[in-house]
C-alpha cells in the first residue's frame, strides 16, 4: 500500500490567526484587549510588521464593530459559531476598511479558515466576497450606542463629531520621559513629539520593553490627561500624599517622582506586585496597603489625597474600544454609586486646609460632576476650586473639568476639592 502525504493546505499569515483569537476572547468577555493581546505577542514572538498588522486588526475590528455587525448580521444564522463569526469579522475590517485588495482578504481568510480550522472555507469565501459596508446610519457615522453618543454629544457639543471620527484612529503612545531617556529613544531611532503635561507622543524603533529607555526605568507610559489628575495635586515633593484606588500604580509612581512620601490603597493586593514591579523598574518607592475604600479606613490624614476611582472607562475609548461592546446605562448608574460611596471615605483622609483630587477616567455625568455635587451638598467642609496646571483640551463640567479625549488624548473628570482650614476631622 502506498501511502500518499495529505496536501498541505496554503499558508496564512500566523498574525492574522493571533487577531482572530484574541479578538474571540475578547468578544466572549473573557479578557480586556490589551492584556490578552500583549500576552499573544509575547509569546508568538512575531516580527515587527506582523504584530502591527495583528494589532491593527484587533483594535481596529472593535472600533469598527458596531458597522462591521451590521453588515455581517444578515448573512449569518444566529447559531454562528464565535470561532467563525470572531474571523468573518476580521476579514471584513481588512476588506472595508485597510488598503488590502479585496481578493487578498477572501484569499488570506480562507486559507486561514482551512489551515487553523476556525471556520467553514467555503461559508468564508462566500461571505467575503459578498460583504460590503452598510449605509450610512447614526451608529455607523458614529461607532458607537445610540444612548452613548448621545452622552458625548450632551458634554462636548458641536466637538462631539470630531471626537467620534477620532477615537476611531490607533492610539498613540504617550511617555513621560527622562532627559536620558529621550537622548536614548533618539538615539535608538524613535521618534517624539512633545505633548501636553510634560509627556512625549513616541514612535518607537522597536517595542517598549526592548528600549533602554523602559529597561532602565527612563519611560513611564501614560496618557496626558491620567497625568494631569497628578499634577491637579500641585506641588507635592517632600509631602505625604494618599493615592486610592491605585490599581497598578502609575499615578503613583508620577508622584514619587515628583518627590511625594505616596502610599498607595487598593483593594487588590495582585495590583501592588504590579505597582511595585514598575516601581522597582523606575527606581522609586511607595508604601502599599490592601483596603475596600467603601469602607472608612484608620490611616493618618494628609494634605495631599487623590482618588482616581473605579469607572466605566468611557473617555477611553480609542485605547479600549471593547468597553463600548460591554457598557450599559445600568453599568453607568451602578458605577456612580460605588464612587459615592467611596469619595466619603477618600474625604475623611484630608487634613484641614488640603486637597482632594477626585477623578474617573469618564465621560459621564453620573461618575463625574454628578457624584461631586452630591457630595459637595452633604460636606459643607469642603469646596470646590480651580484645578490646577491642566493642559490638555478641556471644558467646564460641574464643579471640575472633563478632559476632551481627542487627539490621543483620554477623557477625564477631575475635580479639585479643598477640606476648610476650620473644619474637623471625625
Amino acid at each position: 500500500m502506498t501511502f500518499t502525504p495529505r496536501p498541505r493546505p496554503e499558508t496564512f499569515n500566523p498574525a492574522r490567526e493571533l487577531a482572530v483569537r484574541v479578538l474571540l476572547r475578547v468578544l466572549a468577555g473573557e479578557s480586556f484587549a490589551a492584556p490578552a493581546l500583549d500576552t499573544a505577542l509575547q509569546q508568538a514572538h512575531l516580527p515587527g510588521r506582523d504584530s502591527g498588522l495583528a494589532t491593527h486588526i484587533v483594535y481596529g475590528t472593535l472600533r469598527h464593530f458596531p458597522s462591521l455587525d451590521t453588515a455581517l448580521t444578515p448573512m449569518l444564522t444566529g447559531d454562528t459559531h464565535p470561532k467563525v463569526r470572531a474571523l468573518l469579522l476580521a476579514g471584513a475590517f481588512e476588506k472595508l476598511y485597510l488598503d488590502t485588495p479585496p481578493h487578498a482578504v477572501v484569499s488570506e481568510y480562507v486559507n486561514l479558515a482551512r489551515g487553523a480550522r476556525l471556520a467553514p472555507p467555503g461559508l468564508v469565501n462566500a461571505v467575503l466576497r459578498r460583504i460590503e459596508a452598510p449605509a450610512p446610519s447614526p451608529v455607523t457615522r458614529t461607532e458607537l450606542p445610540g444612548w452613548l453618543a448621545d452622552i458625548y454629544r450632551t458634554v462636548y457639543g458641536a466637538g462631539a463629531d470630531a471626537i467620534f471620527a477620532d477615537l476611531l484612529t490607533p492610539q498613540p503612545l504617550w511617555l513621560s520621559v527622562s532627559d536620558a531617556g529621550f537622548r536614548s529613544l533618539a538615539t535608538e531611532g524613535s521618534r517624539m513629539q512633545p505633548g501636553p503635561q510634560g509627556t512625549d507622543r513616541v514612535e518607537l524603533s522597536r517595542p517598549l520593553r526592548e528600549t533602554e529607555a523602559f529597561a532602565r526605568g527612563w519611560a513611564q507610559p501614560i496618557n496626558p490627561a491620567s497625568l494631569a489628575c497628578v499634577d491637579a495635586l500641585g506641588n507635592v515633593d517632600g509631602q505625604r500624599v494618599l493615592d486610592l484606588a491605585g490599581g497598578a500604580g502609575i499615578k503613583a509612581a508620577m508622584l514619587a517622582a515628583r518627590g511625594a512620601q505616596v502610599t498607595s490603597v487598593d483593594l487588590l493586593p495582585r495590583k501592588h506586585g504590579q505597582a511595585q514591579a514598575n516601581l522597582d523598574r523606575l527606581g522609586l518607592q511607595a508604601e502599599f496597603l490592601t483596603h475596600d475604600l467603601t469602607q472608612p479606613l484608620d490611616l493618618a490624614p494628609a494634605a495631599h489625597v487623590l482618588l482616581d476611582a473605579p469607572c466605566t472607562g468611557s473617555g477611553t475609548l480609542r485605547s479600549h474600544p471593547e468597553i463600548k461592546l460591554r457598557l450599559t446605562p445600568e453599568a453607568i448608574e451602578g458605577m456612580a454609586t460605588l464612587q459615592a460611596r467611596m469619595l466619603p471615605h477618600a474625604a475623611a483622609l484630608v487634613a484641614p486646609g488640603g486637597t482632594l483630587v477626585y477623578s474617573v477616567c469618564s465621560v459621564t455625568p453620573q461618575e463625574g460632576p454628578g457624584v461631586v455635587a452630591d457630595f459637595l451638598a452633604g460636606h459643607p467642609e469642603f469646596v470646590a476650586e480651580d484645578v490646577l496646571e491642566v493642559e490638555v483640551p478641556h471644558v467646564p463640567a460641574g464643579d471640575g473639568l472633563l478632559t476632551v479625549p481627542e487627539g490621543g488624548i483620554d477623557g477625564f473628570f477631575i475635580a479639585r476639592l479643598r477640606r476648610r482650614a476650620d473644619s474637623s476631622i471625625g
